[in-house]
C-alpha cells in the first residue's frame, strides 16, 4: 500500500504548537504591558497627591507665618508680601493652587478654609485646611513662586503668582 503525502499529518502538530505558542505569549505579553501601564499610572498619581499634600501643607504653614506677622505686637500691619518658591511641578505636571474659604471636602466641614491644590495631568486634588485670624480671599496661583499677601485695608490674605 503506497499512502502519499496528503493524508500524513504528523507534521501539522510542530507548526501548530509554535502558532498556539506565540499566540499564548502574545497575550501574556500584552497583558504585562497592560498591567504594568495601569501600575505606573496610579503610581503617578500616589506621588502627585503626596507631592501636593507636602506642598499644601508648607503653603498653609507659610499662609500662617504670614498671619502672625500681620498681626504683630504693635497691630495690624498694613501690608505684608512673602514670595515662598515652590517646585512648578509634581509628578512631572504643572498643578495649581486655589485659597479657598468655607471648603467643603472630605473632612472638611464646610466652615473650614482650605488650600486646594490640583495637578494637570494627574487625576488628583488636595485639600489642606488653613487657620488664619485673618479673611480669606479667593485667590489662585499657579506652581513655582507663590506671593502670599496680607491686606490691612481690608484683613485679607490671598495668593498669587507661580512664574
Amino acid at each position: 500500500m503506497n499512502r502519499g503525502f496528503e493524508d500524513d499529518d504528523r507534521g501539522v502538530s510542530i507548526a501548530l504548537t509554535h502558532v498556539l505558542t506565540i499566540a499564548i505569549t502574545t497575550v501574556l505579553v500584552a497583558m504585562l504591558i497592560t498591567s504594568a501601564s495601569t501600575m505606573l499610572e496610579t503610581e503617578t498619581d500616589r506621588s502627585a497627591d503626596i507631592g501636593l499634600e507636602t506642598i499644601g501643607e508648607r503653603l498653609a504653614n507659610e499662609i500662617g507665618n504670614v498671619d502672625r506677622i500681620a498681626t504683630g505686637d504693635d497691630g495690624r500691619a498694613e501690608r505684608v508680601a512673602v514670595t515662598a518658591s515652590h517646585p512648578r511641578t509634581v509628578a512631572n505636571s504643572r498643578y495649581t493652587v486655589e485659597l479657598r474659604r468655607n471648603c467643603t471636602a472630605p473632612l472638611l466641614d464646610g466652615q473650614t478654609d482650605c488650600l486646594r491644590l490640583t495637578a494637570a495631568s494627574a487625576d488628583t486634588v488636595a485639600y489642606v485646611p488653613v487657620e488664619t485670624t485673618a479673611d480669606i480671599e479667593n485667590s489662585s496661583a499657579s506652581g513655582g513662586d507663590i506671593e502670599l499677601q496680607y491686606d490691612g485695608s481690608s484683613n485679607n490674605i490671598s495668593i498669587t503668582g507661580g512664574r
